[in-house]
């Protein structure tokens, strides 16, 4: 059965127009009530009466497309970036790849998938690339997600709302791991299968045919094997590939100011949450502890090249500092109490995705950032997981501090000794090390220097109208950064958009190829002979784009993508020292793999803005949602872009697509 996953999947998703969902890492987050029951302790968030794991076993495992359909898939999205010459060369080279080398790859690949059934073909590939990049994590992989502020303006108060926020994180912590976290699932049909009726049928099907069960009342339950991730976890420098480590035992929470790092327990001795009026008193302690920041902090080592930090952090253990080490490492996460505050958007997405280096351990799993004015933020390492597991993680913490806070404005922190209850940490530094710090500080500030960030947001129109014009929202955005693109450099080029694969067992990502045929014929005709077309050739157009975007992003979604595929027959190669096939060689290759427009998008009723660097020097990172009535970007560039132009090319974008789209000729 597991194998009619993708068709019946997709007959139902067309049906229910519910793509953009599943597509985006939000995955139909915001349309999901997750409470099964309200906890009867203060200690979970609630109580599942699902396990929170029970449909783990039984999740359909990840598809390897056939050879022929990835490399048609493949060619397809080549087409508009090459010539003629240049696509004729690389079509010769994927029939000469699918005939040979290729062919005896995909059957090892196969074979290989059969011996593990307990993962996903991509599984392994995919931490070696993230764990193998030599690049500083900041800006290069850690992306970053803003909570929206808590209605009640006296809530986000600093020490208020860092006192919540480290409450229900923790509350989300014991609910996952006493397996009563309500399990991630995609109800297509929620009047069905998001009742309590279902629920206690459910939960007697044994967890090795549960996914079946769902799957016939129209639910897709998602892989939540990232989430043991979450909290005790790091990423740890290491010469030539680095670690993941996680302690589960821990029971102490990680702060940052002013650069300065402390540790105090927030889970006590028996399992439960420290009292909440004790959590306020020390982290009121941390806010007005009078320690200057350190001449040589600490946590910019994180921001460093992974081998010169690996280098750095060997010293620091022969050093002598490598229990405390092991402390940050093994905290539950990271919270950073930023002194400033927060102007404007651009002003908290260079924070929350870059902040100033020194009140920041980016290897963590996560870390919430929360400013002086209670600006909040996730910041996350992106090599354990995806945004899946950290949306659903903000979305929780997001309800539960602003609909049950366990603290008030004016509530007292207990009367208790914070001096003794919360470490500030202290490193031995040599000369070597102060150098390390010194120099670390100097290239971050070298690389945010050059990155600008620019938002825009089109009031014109949005998700509502694009649906009565029977067009993909999704697909409309894209179309405009392609026009958009055209309108200020004249060309198409390679451009990245993000899927989830975690309705399959250990799924990750697959990447949809927004640049099509469809794409460039429709951007011409509006950038460069708006008068040539009528209003009807128009509406045509951007229905053909739509049609073919819904469908790749089906295809990506059920795991049909090309990228996963060919990135793993490379993989393979590599693993057994061959000689690459001149199909990975070829400057069409580098060129589609080159993503100068890498764009994500996610709506969620917790996250105000999300954001990312370029993946390429000279790229464009675009975090984007369609909203209701409008639709907002928040885009980055380094100085070889003009973020300020393209976005003001966008905006004309969307403008000409709505005019089209009321019946306007173009001018």
């Amino acid at each position: 059965m597991a194998s009619l996953l993708p068709m019946q999947c997709v007959a139902s998703l067309r049906k229910s127009g519910s793509l953009i969902n599943l597509r985006s890492a939000a995955l139909g987050i915001d349309k999901r009530h997750y409470s099964s029951k309200k906890a009867s302790s203060a200690e979970y968030l609630h109580q599942s009466v699902v396990p929170s794991m029970h449909y783990q076993k039984s999740l359909p495992r990840l598809p390897i497309p056939k050879l022929e359909d990835t490399l048609r898939r493949y060619l397809a999205a080549q087409r508009p970036l090459l010539d003629d010459d240049q696509f004729r060369t690389t079509e010769k080279l994927a029939q000469d790849f699918q005939n040979g080398v290729g062919k005896q790859l995909h059957e090892e690949l196969v074979a290989q998938d059969k011996n593990n059934k307990h993962t996903s073909y991509i599984s392994g590939p995919w931490f070696d690339m993230y764990l193998s990049a030599r690049d500083s994590v900041v800006l290069n992989s850690n992306p970053f997600m803003s909570f929206n502020p808590d209605l009640k303006t006296e809530y986000n108060e600093q020490l208020v709302r860092a006192t919540n926020v480290v409450c229900s994180a923790v509350r989300f912590m014991k609910t996952l791991r006493a397996g009563l976290l309500e399990p991630e699932v995609f109800h297509l049909n929620p009047a069905k299968s998001d009742t309590d009726g279902f629920k206690r049928f459910i939960r007697w099907v044994p967890s090795s045919l549960s996914w079946y069960g769902a799957y016939m009342v129209n639910a897709y339950p998602l892989d939540m094997s990232q989430y043991f991730r979450l909290f005790n976890s790091t990423r740890i420098p290491k010469s030539g590939r680095d670690e993941l480590f996680t302690d589960e035992k821990a029971r102490h929470l990680l702060v940052m100011r002013n650069g300065n790092m402390y540790v105090f327990d927030v889970v006590d001795r028996d399992g439960n949450l420290v009292e909440p009026a004790e959590i306020q008193s020390h982290l009121k302690y941390i806010l007005s502890d009078p320690t200057p920041a350190p001449t040589f902090p600490l946590g910019v080592l994180t921001s460093e090249n992974r081998d010169v930090w690996a280098g750095l952090r060997d010293k620091l253990v022969a050093s002598g500092n490598a229990e405390d080490l092991r402390v940050v490492d093994s905290a539950l996460f990271c919270l950073s109490l930023d002194e400033e505050s927060m102007r404007d958007h651009i002003h908290i997405s260079h924070n929350m995705l870059h902040g100033d280096g020194c009140n920041r351990w980016y290897d963590k799993s996560f870390s919430v950032i929360l400013t002086k004015d209670g600006q909040a933020a996730i910041n996350f390492e992106h090599s354990w997981g995806d945004g899946v597991a950290v949306l659903r993680f903000q979305n929780e913490i997001f309800k539960d501090t602003t609909e049950q806070p366990l603290v008030h404005p004016g509530s007292a922190a207990a009367a208790v000794d914070s001096s003794s209850a919360v470490r500030r940490l202290q490193f031995n530094l040599d000369s070597e090390l102060e150098h390390g710090i010194q120099k670390a500080k100097e290239n971050f500030d070298s690389a945010v220097s050059k990155l600008t960030i620019d938002a825009m947001e089109f009031k014109k129109g949005g998700k509502e109208e694009l649906k009565k014009s029977k067009l993909s929202p999704d697909a409309v955005a894209q179309l405009a950064f392609q026009m958009g693109f055209l309108r200020q450099y004249g060309q198409t080029v390679a451009t990245y958009e993000s899927c989830s694969t975690a309705a399959f067992r250990h799924g990750r990502t697959e990447t949809i190829r927004p640049a099509t045929i469809h794409t460039e014929r429709c951007a011409r005709a509006f950038v460069c002979q708006p008068g040539q077309h009528s209003v009807e050739q128009l509406q045509a157009m951007l229905r053909e784009c739509s049609k073919y975007h819904g469908q790749l992003t089906r295809e990506a979604a059920m795991g049909q993508g090309f990228d996963r595929h060919l990135f793993a027959l490379r993989f393979l190669a590599n693993s057994q020292s061959q000689a690459l096939h001149s199909l990975y060689t070829d400057p069409a290759y580098a060129t589609i793999n080159h993503n100068i427009l890498s764009t994500s998008t996610l709506t969620s009723p917790a996250v105000n803005l999300g954001g990312f660097a370029p993946v390429v020097p000279d790229g464009f990172g675009v975090g984007y949602g369609v909203h209701d009535d409008w639709i907002g970007c928040n885009v980055s560039s380094y100085p070889s872009r003009n973020v300020h132009d393209f976005l003001q090319c966008v905006h004309k974008s969307l403008e000409d697509i709505f005019s089209v789209l009321e019946g306007k000729a173009l001018g």
